[in-house]
């Protein structure tokens, strides 16, 4: 549902009822992954998808039919042998979808709206909707912020909201969206629910080094990827909006003086394009020791062994040389700025997802990675 947070916001603004549709839990090679929404609202407007096409079709119908009696429900679709025409996902894999109506009197409704004016801003905070358990709990919803504070709750049970509120941060502080499975007696209600957390977190960020043409073109594709772009460069004729009008922030600094400043986390990627020894080895002996997904150099074979010796001079292990990507990019033959950066942001894709990068043509390897293994779920069983 987030993940449409900014339309939705204003929808809600409006005073608009509405739909949400949220994929609960995927199997096989489903293309949407737990979080992914559709939102009908009363006049039959939507935005958002669930499955790219292949069920789109009948969750719509879910929708409307919610906006219609007001009940959430749970729905389960995958590949369907005995008919070609059943209603499925054609790519052979399952989906769970939750289906919630936000109307003006429902009492989801300040707790989604508070959700989704945070996620619109850009702010963290994590939703928590109960997908199964008893029914007059179904959809019912807790918004969790980054303080440890949270709204909305389950209707009398102030155990099982402090339950979830604490687990719920615990996705949030890792910015992650999946199922929380809760026992019997966890669930402080009779019955074992399933907890669908969603988390907003701000977007991760994407340095670039060097204000040259290759950076503006990769400025461009991580703009794209949903990434917040820095670039920073010594040279201020170099760095400026007029030359990276996509790029979220300009800075004039030394690299290694901004790298040493800035906050960076577990997401970020550091994009090195100077290939000058005089800021590439001060910048990545820092970067190499910082805790952030990704870090890549451009240069030629001959410069990446120049510049891993002159590391080593100062002080670069060989486990942390083993972090850099050098030279930046997958083998694709890229040669103009932007099949460059095509290349590079290729190579942050498969890391942060864990793709091999092989053509999928002709190879056995899964298409969606993290879609292979059980969606992120925890498990609680009592509650001391």
């Amino acid at each position: 549902m987030l993940d449409i947070a900014e339309e939705l916001h204003r929808w809600a603004g409006q005073g608009r009822d509405f739909a949400v549709a949220t994929v609960v839990a995927v199997g096989g090679s489903a293309p949407r992954q737990p979080g992914a929404a559709l939102a009908v609202d009363a006049e039959g407007t939507a935005i958002g998808s669930v499955s790219g096409g292949c069920v789109e079709g009948a969750v719509y119908e879910l929708c409307r039919q919610a906006l219609r009696d007001g009940e959430s429900v749970l729905e389960r679709f995958g590949y369907s042998d005995d008919d070609a025409f059943a209603v499925g996902l054609t790519c052979g894999g399952v989906i769970d979808i939750l289906v919630t109506p936000v109307r003006a009197q429902d009492p989801v409704r300040p707790v989604v709206e508070a959700a989704l004016a945070a996620a619109a801003a850009g702010a963290a905070a994590a939703v928590a909707r109960i997908v199964s358990g008893p029914a007059e709990l179904i959809g019912r919803a807790l918004l969790v912020r980054p303080d440890g504070g949270h709204q909305g709750g389950y209707g009398g049970h102030p155990q099982l909201d402090r339950t979830v509120a604490a687990e719920a941060a615990a996705f949030l502080d890792a910015g992650r969206t999946g199922t929380l499975e809760i026992g019997e007696h966890g669930s402080r209600c009779g019955q074992p629910l399933t907890v669908l957390v969603e988390s907003s977190v701000p977007p991760p960020r994407m340095i670039v080094f060097g204000a040259i043409d290759f950076a503006s073109a990769l400025v461009r594709v991580g703009a794209f990827l949903g990434y917040h772009v820095t670039v920073c460069d010594a040279r201020p004729v170099f760095a400026t909006k007029a030359r990276f009008p996509e790029a979220d922030e300009i800075v004039v600094e030394w690299p290694h003086r901004y790298l040493e400043r800035t906050d960076v986390d577990a997401r970020t990627v550091l994009c090195v394009l100077t290939h000058d020894a005089k800021f590439d080895i001060p910048l990545l002996r820092l970067a190499l020791r910082l805790p952030v997904a990704y870090i890549g150099a451009m240069g030629s074979r001959r410069t990446h062994l120049d510049r891993n010796e002159r590391l080593r001079e100062a002080g670069v292990t060989e486990l942390e040389l083993a972090r850099l990507r050098s030279p930046i990019g997958l083998d694709l033959g890229a040669r103009t700025p932007e099949e460059t950066a095509l290349s590079i942001a290729a190579e942050i894709v498969a890391s942060r997802r864990g793709g091999s990068g092989v053509s999928l043509t002709g190879a056995h390897t899964p298409i969606h990675h993290d879609a292979t293994s059980r969606p992120a779920e925890a498990r609680i069983g009592s509650v001391a």
